[in-house]
């Protein structure tokens, strides 16, 4: 089944909420605004319904429509952003020991979440000598090529991460890119075991980073914390070196989430 197939399908088997929030999703993910057209090939719906779909959308300010008949992303998703950002608890229990982090390395911290086969970054420290990196807080990244996913990866039952890899299309971003299954289990196997990882220029050429997992204690958070910088200026011996103190820091976030997100009794 192609994306196209799956998107269609996935838009007549939800309600009507789904159907919006597939529209949604459509729209936000696309590299540039979308014209009604090729919305309504990529939905496989039926035109009139996909115009009123669209127009409350538009109404409601999630989505805005240009002179030129494109469909972009709506200032509204913007609050919502920017309130559910403000208010996550895991963020908010993570940014001290973030900053912490950042100050005793000098480079860009990141805090990202395992969703499906993405890591989305929930927070970012800049270095005190930022260097253009792809990552942004709520960007979506491959689980496989990145520290923080790869980390997040080493967290999961056997059977979960067969699932898991069977599922993933590698694309090579880099020539260091895992470009199999076999490889990159290898590689999280080790990972589980010295709880740690690296990103070794695999998502971006250029950009190296150590990470370390962090979870809660109920598993609904599987995610990690890294140290990112520049090749030129972060060599594998000194990543290996700061691999203690992105441990440490993660230790320190794992316990801030038991004692505020615990049981309540």
């Amino acid at each position: 089944m192609t994306s196209t197939d799956s998107m269609a399908q996935t838009t007549r088997e939800t309600g009507t909420l789904g159907k919006l929030m597939v529209l949604l999703d459509l729209v936000t993910h696309a590299d540039t605004p979308l014209r009604f057209t090729d919305i309504l090939a990529l939905t496989s719906q039926p035109r009139g319904t996909l115009h009123r779909q669209l127009s409350h959308l538009v109404e409601e300010g999630l989505l805005e429509l240009d002179g030129d008949g494109r469909y972009a992303p709506g200032l509204r998703l913007l609050d919502f952003a920017a309130r559910s950002w403000a208010r996550n608890e895991f963020r908010l229990i993570a940014e001290p020991h973030l900053v912490e982090l950042q100050q005793a390395t000098g480079e860009t911290v990141h805090l990202g979440v395992l969703r499906g086969q993405s890591i989305i970054y929930l927070d970012k420290v800049e270095g005190r000598q930022p260097v253009r990196m792809y990552s942004q807080i709520g960007n979506a990244s491959p689980c496989y090529c990145t520290g923080v996913g790869k980390a997040a990866l080493s967290l999961l039952p056997s059977e979960n991460l067969v699932d898991l890899l069977a599922g993933l299309s590698f694309t090579s971003f880099t020539a260091s890119t895992h470009a199999s299954a076999e490889t990159l289990t290898a590689e999280i196997r080790e990972i589980a075991e010295q709880g740690y990882a690296f990103d070794r220029e695999e998502h971006e050429a250029g950009i190296r980073c150590v990470a370390a997992p962090v979870w809660s204690e109920d598993r609904t958070f599987i995610g990690g914390i890294s140290v990112t910088g520049p090749a030129y200026r972060l060599s594998m011996e000194l990543l290996r070196q700061w691999a203690v103190p992105v441990q440490l820091a993660a230790a320190r976030i794992m316990e801030g989430m038991r004692i505020r997100l615990g049981p309540r009794r």
